[in-house]
Parts: structure tokens; sequence; C-alpha cells
């Protein structure tokens, strides 16, 4: 890969990871609920998923969804009703202090990385980059590189936004201020669903 395109490639790696989007959205509303140490198994959940869904596109299962389109449709379907469960899971969430909030818990490694396989925005992403910054005859050796800058990106987006998470808590104690921020990010979660399922002038939207 020429140095022009790995310079263009951590640009698009960057902004993808750390723009808000479904991922980041959970991950600070975790981070405010759970606390960031309870939060760690999601967070390496997004990670790993994210890394295999990639490695998955570019090892081929891309050229299934170019010959199958309604396969794509279905996941861009089955991950907005998803997303819709987890807004309302978040919306009513419980901060973790106390008896009731025992009976709540964030998502653990396999659903965070379950979730990376339908979740729209990130397959977009994924293909885009695909699209983007392979070439003939190094294909191989450029989704390796395409795969070690997203998990290095991916780290620390899922760190910083559980840590931006977890620092709200200490500023909103009040649970009526916890239950206002709990809704806002399930909106916001809501909102997102719009550009993954119809995006704007066709162009993929960043992960995250």
């Amino acid at each position: 890969m020429r140095p022009e395109t790995f310079l263009a490639l951590i640009s698009f790696a960057f902004a993808s990871a750390f723009t808000p989007g479904p991922n980041n959205i959970m991950l600070a509303a975790s981070g405010m609920n759970f606390g960031f140490a309870r939060s760690a198994p999601h967070m390496a959940g997004i990670v790993v998923g994210f890394t295999l869904v990639l490695l998955a596109a570019g090892f081929g299962v891309g050229a299934l969804f170019a010959a199958f389109p309604a396969v794509q449709w279905g996941l861009k379907i089955l991950g907005a009703a998803y997303l819709l469960w987890l807004a309302w899971r978040i919306a009513t969430a419980v901060p973790a202090e106390g008896e009731a909030a025992r009976a709540s818990r964030p998502l653990n490694f396999l659903e965070a990385a379950a979730f990376q396989w339908i979740n729209p925005k990130g397959l977009v992403a994924i293909f885009g980059a695909m699209s983007l910054f392979i070439t003939p005859g190094h294909a191989a050796a450029d989704v390796m590189v395409i795969a070690g800058v997203f998990t290095l990106t991916s780290i620390g987006s899922v760190v910083t936004w559980t840590a931006f998470g977890t620092g709200l808590k200490r500023l909103l104690r009040a649970p009526g201020k916890v239950r206002i921020f709990n809704i806002a990010m399930a909106l916001l979660l809501v909102a997102s669903i719009v550009p993954m399922v119809v995006p704007l002038g066709g162009q993929p939207a960043p992960a995250g």
C-alpha cells in the first residue's frame, strides 16, 4: 500500500471509529450506567467482532452481498430492529447502584461481537474501505493492513467513548439527570438508524 493511500486509510478509519454511531452511543450509555470496568466485555466484543466482520468481508463475504443484495438489506432490517430494542433498553436502564441495578447489566462480549455482523452502519463503512483501499494484485495484504488500522482505531474509540460516559456519571449524580441522559442516548440511537437504512445520496455513513 502506497504511503499516501495508507494515510488516507488512517483518516478514514479514524473518522469512522470516533464519530457518533450505534456502537459509540451504546458505550457512552454503558459507561454512564455500569461504569468502565463492567463495560469492558462490551468494548472487547465490539473490537473483536468488527475486526472479524472486516476480515470476512475482505476474504469473500463481500462477493455474497454483491451477488445477493437482498442479504444485505435483510441484515439492515435485522440490525435496525435490534437497535430499536437496544434503544428501549438504554432508555429504561437503571444506574448501577443499589439493589435494582443488579438486575440489569451491560452487553456481554458475545452480544457486542454478534451485533457487529448486523450493524448496517459498520457494514457500509467496511465495504467502503474495501472498495477504496484494496488494489488489484495486493488484496490479501491490503485487507490485513486495513484490519490492523481499523482494530487500533476501534480500540481508541471504544475506550474514549466508554470513558466519556463514565466521566459523565460523576457529573450527573441525580437519578433524574441520569434518566434524561439515557433517554437522549436512546433517541440518538434511534436517529442513527435512518442514515444507515437510507444513506443520503447513496454515500456510506461513518461507522462507530
